[in-house]
């Protein structure tokens, strides 16, 4: 740059310039328009030389960007799962300190029980009974003994896919079950309510559900597979269910274990020999209980142990000490106080098992990829349930293939779009492969599920693809390119051993088949139209340039010879109708080609030899029709371009492709026999 493009640089750059005054200054130096228009031109070239530098300074950190792009989408996925991890924690903690907080209340009421115990129990029954009495189809629920409410009030049940409100309920909690009852919306004297579903205690888990405006005061109920999603009045009535449901689901867990406990005495010795290995044996030694030391200090605080790993998402400290207490236990005799303590080490491996399935769940997000479903499945197979693990694996990368092919923008190019689909899917499925491959290495009987998932899941990309692809009407050349593109990607899935390329075949092969005979017809359609119109005339190009050209064109459709049909000038000595036809068969047989598969094969054969006969009986027409000698003797010449040049270049091409002959475009060829032109009559050409 010269001297006096660094001075105005430095001006323009320099923290005090005034736009303003450099310009009434610039006015006022100037000599006239010239040098206004010189000093135009300088800044031009300032303001282009400083875009180019930023372009380059763009080319050149495009990389970094993209880098910065992808660190930054990582940190919002961690981002998100540090804030939930922090919502739980502080939901354990405030259940933590409420519990404490409420110790004193509990041994008051329990006090209070054991003072009336049969006057509470027949007042928690009456309003029982007369709760009920409310709910149409509700009268069987009291026919259980004991059985009496705990906790009642309205709530709101939200669709769990679109977290739209569905209904209100009204829900009762009882000492062993959960029962939803809807609202009625024309009442029937008493009755407000009508049942709809009575869940046991044991058969679902209660998930807080984050709070996310406007859908807030919300808590779920997992059954699995099924789940359902209430909200609250506000936050306290919230609070209250989740704590009342906990404690009576464990209140039901002691009791249960209680009354085993009493029952087991008096239960009749079994002469069999038991396969339990925690019977324990009617010839075992009185002392066989002291043999077994449960005073270890690890023991004794493993139950609390195991509640503070699962609270602190510690999932491999939690596995790691029941793996030490079975390696404890496993030389040891079953006493009644092992089998207690395994009773509350059942309990939290039952808990610990909810947790890692909801982490496995479509519900989390899915942005981490394979690799961040590898914690919860490891653990889930060393507590040995690698089936669930198997399953519920496969199912969170199903909806994140899924939600990627979902969220891909549908460009205006379908090849573009049909490049980003492959990119995304087969890419999606090859990480997924290798994952699987490393998390169950050990498991070679989930295999066979891992496959029959990829066969669903390359149903999901073909139903995407011919959307795309076949449902637009797409040209057959576009087609075939799209085509193209899948089985290359494909063909990558062969470095794992896994080989989907006939499952891609066959899924796609109806589409195919309906794209060939489509695109037949109209290649039968223009050929009859142009043939409708036929004068029998040489072609003339006009231009050397478009003689060129068209030689080109029949070069690259195979026809070598077709030099000794062009004349002097920019004559060419064949129709302009056989020319057309030439080309637009030849390109119909390499899409054709492109898109073949052994299923196809009659499909393509049978679509060439129809095509040819509209030509070739064309001609014999023309044939048998003319009385003009020199027209006929022009259409004898183009009745022998077919024969001699097209129909081999077809049959050769054909084989080519395919790797075996064509006997139907042989014998088509061979019903066909060169015309020689006789001054009395002319032969026909079929």
């Amino acid at each position: 740059m010269s001297e006096t493009g660094n001075r105005l640089r430095k001006l323009l750059e320099s923290p005090n310039f005034d736009p303003q005054n450099y310009v009434k200054q610039l006015s006022q130096q100037s000599d006239g328009d010239r040098d206004l228009q010189e000093h135009r031109q300088k800044i031009q070239n300032l303001a282009d030389e400083t875009a180019q530098n930023l372009k380059k300074n763009v080319y050149k950190n495009y990389r970094q960007f993209i880098e910065t792009a992808k660190e930054i989408s990582y940190l919002e996925s961690e981002m998100y799962q540090l804030s939930h991890i922090l919502t739980e924690q502080k939901s354990i903690m405030e259940s933590i300190t409420q519990a404490l907080l409420s110790t004193d209340k509990d041994e008051t009421s329990k006090e209070m029980q054991a003072a009336f115990p049969k006057e509470t129990e027949e007042v928690k029954q009456r309003t029982l009974t007369s709760l009920l009495e409310k709910v149409e189809g509700g009268k069987n629920i009291m026919d259980t003994p004991g059985r009496h409410l705990v906790y009642n009030g309205d709530l709101v049940e939200f669709d769990v896919d679109n977290m739209s409100p569905i209904q209100k309920v009204h829900a009762f909690l009882m000492n062993d079950c959960l029962l939803i009852a809807t609202w009625l919306p024309n009442r029937r004297g008493t009755v407000k309510y009508k049942y709809n579903a009575l869940y046991d205690l044991e058969s679902f888990a209660v998930v807080n559900v984050k709070d996310n405006p406007p859908m807030k005061d919300m808590f779920k109920i997992l059954m699995f597979p099924d789940s359902r999603i209430f909200q609250a009045e506000n936050s306290k009535i919230k609070k209250e269910w989740l704590e009342i449901l906990d404690e009576t689901k464990k209140n039901k867990v002691t009791k249960d274990r209680h009354k085993k406990e009493e029952e087991a005495p008096a239960s009749p010795a079994r002469a069999e020999v038991s396969t339990n290995p925690f019977d324990v044996d009617d010839d075992e030694p009185a002392d066989a209980e002291e043999s077994v030391d449960l005073s270890l200090e690890w023991i004794q605080e493993l139950p609390e142990d195991l509640d503070v790993c699962i609270a602190q998402r510690d999932f491999e400290g939690a596995v790691d000490l029941l793996d030490k207490l079975n390696e404890y236990l496993k030389e040891q005799p079953v006493t009644p106080r092992v089998r207690e303590l395994r009773l509350k080490v059942d309990e939290r491996v039952r808990q610990l098992t909810e947790v890692l399935v909801f982490e496995l769940s479509p519900d989390r997000s899915l942005r981490g990829g394979p690799k961040a479903t590898r914690r919860a499945v490891s653990q889930l197979i060393r507590l040995g349930q690698s089936t669930k693990a198997c399953e519920l694996f496969l199912k969170n990368r199903a909806a994140a293939v899924q939600t990627a092919i979902r969220q891909l923008r549908i460009e205006g190019a379908t090849l573009l779009y049909i490049h980003k689909l492959c990119n995304i899917f087969f890419t999606s499925l090859l990480e997924t492969a290798k994952e699987f491959e490393m998390d169950f290495a050990g498991n070679t009987g989930c295999y066979s599920a891992f496959v029959v998932w990829s066969r669903s899941a390359m149903r999901m990309f073909v139903d995407a693809f011919s959307k795309q692809v076949f449902d637009s009407k797409e040209s057959l050349s576009t087609a075939a390119e799209c085509v193209k593109v899948a089985k290359e990607h494909c063909q990558q899935l062969t470095e794992i051993g896994l080989d989907l390329t006939f499952t891609l075949q066959s899924l796609l092969v109806k589409d195919i088949r309906a794209a060939l005979l489509s695109y037949k017809d109209i290649i039968m359609e223009a050929t009859k139209h142009r043939n409708s119109e036929e004068m029998w005339r040489r072609m003339n190009l006009m231009t050397p340039e478009a003689l060129a050209k068209l030689k080109d064109e029949m070069r690259g459709c195979g026809m070598g010879s077709f030099e000794q049909y062009t004349g002097d000038d920019c004559w060419v000595n064949l129709s302009y109708t056989v020319v057309a036809f030439t080309k637009q068969m030849m390109s119909f047989l390499e899409e054709g080609l492109k898109l073949y598969f052994p299923e196809l094969h009659m499909v393509l054969l049978e679509s060439l030899r129809e095509i040819i006969l509209v030509a070739v009986q064309h001609v014999d027409y023309s044939l048998r029709c003319e009385q003009d000698a020199e027209k006929k003797a022009f259409i004898v010449q183009n009745a022998a371009f077919l024969h001699d040049t097209v129909l081999p270049v077809v049959e050769r091409r054909f084989e080519e492709g395919v790797g075996k002959p064509a006997k139907q475009l042989q014998d088509l060829r061979k019903s066909t026999r060169p015309v020689r032109i006789n001054p009395e009559s002319t032969t026909s050409v079929v």
